[in-house]
């Protein structure tokens, strides 16, 4: 990660090294070159309660039924930290939430789903302090970022590491069987321990050298680490120079992010999702059944009425006037190419309902149910160019067409990359600009079962779709006029994002399947033929059903 000065606010002084100093706040703009010790809970992150960590893992890991079985334990996790027993309750509820999990299905959870809520819930001001600490030479050797926390150190090292760079995390160690699963018990860090631990990382070979800065809460059970640091920094870090304040990096931003659940799991969302499920599923399947059954220039109109809302930006451009059957026909008769942003599997459908016709759409690996119940026709591309660029010449032939250049759908507000193959294809582009609003479920997954996105995204209270036209791009701005595809390609994507508001990235869409499914998105023919052959079946049928 590459070296940033972190700005904050604020007044006292740091001391000499040869003293100890107390400070509550935050306050000065630290240089480089010093080394630093934070807590995570209540010191980096505001909130120092695990139980929304722990019900995000209970749910994408498990599922409902341990996310239910854990919402019934919070009175009793309540009730151990009112009597002291913090301990207790951390172990209570790790056991509930990963006993008999799988340890890569944990793993995977941290490194796709808790990043974005850790980043939530960062508190600025004491990042502004762990970030400007670190980097530089100490003695001929590199100053230390060090997290420490009480929750499991799996939860949370990639996201202190990637997001916060930390360069050690010290915490609890989930045990694993030798099956690779998770027995639920947490192996605590004792507060002689973390003490311990951070002295032996700042340890040399013949000398001891102290942290430079401590911060963390006052009263902490986790804290004993504190007296070994030269300065001590407590909350709130409150900054002092306002006028800086828009000078402020934030941390590396979370532009990956898997998982079903939007808002942040409290026991009282908990509650409400809880409540809501059996509602919503009967909401979702009357909206899809209806969606299904009237005419698609009906659906924006009647989405009201059902609790949904489409609203529209921008000039709809007419139907085709004079499709030709030829592929061979000039670029002026062939239809227009939508280019969409991807944020769901229902882009092209809804922006179909919005045309109030059946534009066909390009689809890469949807399952072929998906494809059946589809209510618009879908041309199903290869990822061989060739053959691609060819299907998708003769389907412009015959009229409109839908496509989706980033490959797969987004949720955060960044734009991957854009294949440039639509750009050698047309000149007849116009750029769309796709975006939803929900409340409770995203319509998207990576790793879980594709075909439920839809399902997902209706169950939402009031789920809300936005649909921006741009004008077709003039002729000067396409291949006709010398340009080349990627610089199209490119051109689409920023005022796409400038549209939304949302910054364009080089990432593809085999990068967000290494972050998010630790894969790049394909499968490799020999794992699949070193499965059984009854397993391998089952797998057919789950992948025509619901991938």
């Amino acid at each position: 990660m590459v070296a940033m000065m972190r700005i904050i606010g604020g007044g006292g002084s740091s001391t000499s090294s040869s003293t100890t100093s107390t400070r509550v706040g935050g306050g000065e703009r630290y240089a480089e070159g010093r080394s630093i010790v934070a807590e995570l809970e209540g010191g980096l992150l505001r909130d120092p309660d695990p139980f929304p960590y722990f019900m995000l893992v209970a749910f994408e890991v498990s599922g409902l039924a341990r996310f239910a079985a854990l919402l019934l334990l919070w009175p009793a996790l309540r009730a151990l930290r009112a009597l002291g027993m913090g301990a207790a309750a951390l172990r209570l509820a790790a056991f509930a939430a990963v006993a008999g999990a799988r340890a890569a299905e944990v793993e995977a959870v941290a490194r796709a789903v808790l990043p974005k809520f850790y980043m939530d819930d960062v508190d600025m001001a004491a990042w502004g302090v762990f970030s400007s600490c670190g980097g530089g030479e100490g003695r001929g050797r590199k100053k230390r970022r060090v997290v420490v926390t009480t929750w499991p150190r799996v939860m949370v090292e990639r996201f202190a590491r990637e997001h916060l760079g930390a360069d050690e995390v010290v915490g609890a160690e989930l045990d694993v069987n030798r099956f690779g699963y998770a027995t639920g018990l947490v192996r605590p860090l004792e507060p002689g321990s973390v003490r311990g631990r951070v002295r032996e990382l700042f340890k040399e070979e013949e000398e001891e050298e102290a942290p430079d800065v401590g911060l963390g809460r006052p009263g902490s059970a986790n804290n004993s680490f504190l007296s070994l640091c030269k300065e001590q920094c407590y909350p709130p870090f409150t900054g002092g120079n306002r006028d800086d304040a828009h000078q402020q990096i934030r941390p590396l931003p979370v532009i990956f992010h898997d998982g079903r659940l939007v808002p942040r799991p409290t026991p009282l969302t908990s509650l409400i999702i809880l409540l809501w499920i059996p509602l919503g599923a009967i909401v979702a399947f009357v909206r899809i059944a209806v969606g299904l059954l009237v005419p698609l220039w009906i659906i924006p109109h009647i989405a009201p009425i059902f609790g949904g809302a489409v609203i529209i930006r921008g000039r709809r451009p007419p139907p085709p006037l004079h499709p030709s059957s030829s592929s061979s026909a000039p670029s002026s008769s062939s239809g227009v190419l939508f280019v969409c942003t991807h944020r769901t599997l229902m882009d092209p459908v809804v922006l179909a309902t919005v045309l109030g016709r059946r534009v066909p759409a390009l689809t890469y690996s949807i399952s072929r149910l998906s494809e059946l119940l589809s209510p618009i026709p879908t041309v199903r591309l290869t990822r061989d160019r060739n053959v691609d660029a060819e299907r998708i010449k003769a389907e412009l032939a015959k009229g409109d067409l839908v496509a989706c250049p980033e490959g797969r759908p987004r949720r955060e507000p960044f734009l991957l990359r854009f294949s440039a193959l639509f750009a050698e294809l047309t000149d007849r582009i116009v750029p769309v600009a796709m975006n939803y609003r929900v409340g409770f479920f995203h319509p998207t997954t990576a790793r879980g079962w594709k075909a439920m996105d839809p399902i997902f995204f209706f169950m939402n209270p009031r789920p809300i779709y936005e649909v921006t036209f741009l004008s077709q791009l003039p002729a000067e701005a396409t291949c006709s006029a010398g340009k080349s595809p990627h610089d199209v390609a490119n051109y689409v994507q920023r005022i796409l994002a400038a549209t939304l508001g949302f910054e364009c990235t080089n990432f593809t869409r085999k990068d967000k399947y290494r972050v998010l499914a630790g894969n790049d998105g394909t499968v490799s023919m020999n794992a699949v033929n070193a499965v059984a052959p009854w397993a391998r079946r089952v797998k057919e049928v789950l992948g025509f059903l619901l991938h």
